[in-house]
């Protein structure tokens, strides 16, 4: 009986627990699958977030792939673009859809809003190495249309290393343009360094440099002659005063 007793109440006992923390409970658990269904529609939804990406950029791919692009192919890769940049902004298939449609206005002669949207780019990527190469595109375009010195701006500074060789390149150009063949030739020789270093392909460099010759300019060699005269006038004194 007692045995009997015990059973009854715990049982009793169990009742006013359940009672008591019935709705917490149930609460808790509605909230723990809650959570746990939500993550993982969360992942799903990032899952097919990026698929939907992935075949926006290979659409994209496809259309700047072709050899010649009508009026409606031009739309549609626009269309493309600023629905990557739009719906996918923080993925990497949103900068590289923005480097193709600057590719492609450059091929349709619109080099103001290649520019530009270059621009937006470098400003607004937060991968390092999209920004540089970025930068060095619109370097390039920029000494298209006549206007080293700012190419030069964009220039200044460290880039990642597996574009060194090709910043050093355009830097040689930059100060071609300006008439400046000394530093165009300093800015050659450390490209062919840096691609030999880096073991990567770098063309028309070399050509560059033989078409500057190995000489330097009138005006460096006058710099030093005029540099090299006092010390030969102080050779020459010291000659007189030992006689």
């Amino acid at each position: 009986m007692a045995e009997l007793r015990s059973e009854e109440e715990q049982v009793e006992a169990l009742k006013r627990w359940w009672k008591e923390n019935a709705v917490s409970l149930i609460a808790g658990v509605a909230i723990a699958a809650a959570v746990i269904l939500g993550w993982k529609a969360w992942q799903n939804y990032q899952a097919n977030q990026a698929e939907t990406a992935s075949i926006r950029y290979q659409q994209l791919l496809a259309l700047a792939g072709q050899q010649t692009l009508d009026e409606g192919a031009l739309s549609e890769a626009e269309s493309l673009t600023t629905s990557l940049r739009n719906e996918h902004g923080k993925t990497l298939y949103a900068d590289l859809a923005v480097l193709i449609q600057a590719r492609l206005l450059v091929n349709q002669q619109d080099n103001d809003a290649a520019r530009a949207l270059l621009r937006e780019l470098i400003d607004s990527t937060n991968q390092p190495y999209i920004a540089d190469l970025a930068g060095l595109r619109l370097a390039r375009l920029l000494l298209a249309v006549d206007q080293a010195e700012e190419a030069l701006d964009i220039l200044d500074g460290e880039v990642a290393s597996a574009l060194a060789a090709q910043q050093a390149d355009l830097r040689g150009d930059a100060q071609m343009a300006l008439d400046h063949p000394d530093e165009a030739r300093q800015a050659y020789r450390r490209a062919l360094s840096l691609a030999e270093q880096s073991d990567l392909p770098l063309f028309g460099t070399q050509l560059k440099l033989d078409n500057l010759g190995t000489l330097e300019s009138p005006e460096t060699l006058e710099t030093s002659a005029a540099s090299t005269t006092p010390a030969a006038s102080d050779n020459s004194g010291a000659k007189d005063s030992s006689r």
